[in-house]
């Protein structure tokens, strides 16, 4: 069965985001702790970036779908200022990094597209008053009837 979030441009740029850092991760030496600790990070981000995409993928609620963005954002961020660490570690082949600073800004262009796709319309009211779409207020009083979108059929596929 193929899943349909491979397809999309933001997870393919993810992946190449991840093909990249596992290219430049293999070259760091396994002797240095702290470039051990760097590289485990790097790769922690770019796990949860993939992982959440796949979930806001998998959720119709815009709640839901912008916390995943949140967390991506939030790793990507990270991963953009990692060079720092690298260079600061002394990784010989920390200039490396700059292709995946590049290819981090692509990601935010094609992020904030994927975003604005959300349907705002999909949404039940967060509790904690952080993740509502906009226009609607902490204390909104949502009714039955805005729930409708949970009944919609989907192919169950994502």
């Amino acid at each position: 069965m193929m899943q349909k979030y491979r397809n999309t441009p933001i997870f393919k740029k993810s992946q190449e985001i991840f093909d990249t850092l596992r290219i430049i991760t293999d070259l760091i030496p396994e002797e240095n702790e702290h470039l051990e600790f760097t590289k485990q990070h790097i790769l922690e981000n770019i796990y949860t970036i993939q992982a959440k995409l796949v979930g806001a993928e998998a959720v119709k609620l815009w709640d839901l779908k912008m916390e995943n963005a949140a967390l991506i954002r939030k790793c990507a961020r990270e991963l953009m200022v990692l060079q720092h660490s690298l260079k600061a570690f002394g990784f010989s082949d920390a200039d490396y990094y700059q292709i995946v600073r590049v290819q981090l800004e692509e990601f935010r262009l094609l992020f904030r597209d994927w975003v604005a796709g959300f349907n705002p319309k999909h949404f039940i009211v967060d509790e904690w008053g952080l993740f509502n779409p906009p226009g609607i207020p902490q204390d909104y009083e949502q009714r039955d009837d805005e729930l409708n979108f949970l009944d919609e059929d989907d192919d169950g596929e994502f």
